[in-house]
């Protein structure tokens, strides 16, 4: 059985006792409820919104880590104008516990 979630403007593939980095949730050791966007359990496919509403998946937070560093730059010709800037994202580790479908 897996499941595809949606959390923090992305898709994941997920597994239970799958771990994954997901934008941040949350306080380490919380619970907290994804939302599920299709769950496959063999042959049976739940993908309608009314058969979503039945089904949940839920993790455990279990850390905080930080994303690699990503380098930009900004000019604009001819004006000598020039902008380094540098960004990491904060991320939070999960660990899917159970996936229930309908």
């Amino acid at each position: 059985m897996y499941a595809v979630i949606a959390t923090g403007g992305k898709q994941y593939r997920v597994t239970e006792g799958q771990q994954l980095a997901v934008e941040l949730l949350g306080e380490e050791g919380s619970k907290v409820d994804l939302r599920p966007v299709l769950v496959v359990n063999g042959d049976t496919v739940l993908a309608t919104p009314d058969q979503l509403a039945k089904a949940s998946v839920s993790a455990t937070v279990i850390g905080d880590m930080r994303g690699k560093k990503i380098n930009g730059f900004t000019y604009k010709n001819k004006t000598n104008q020039r902008r380094r800037y540098g960004h990491r994202q904060n991320l939070s580790t999960i660990e899917i516990t159970k996936i229930k479908g309908a």
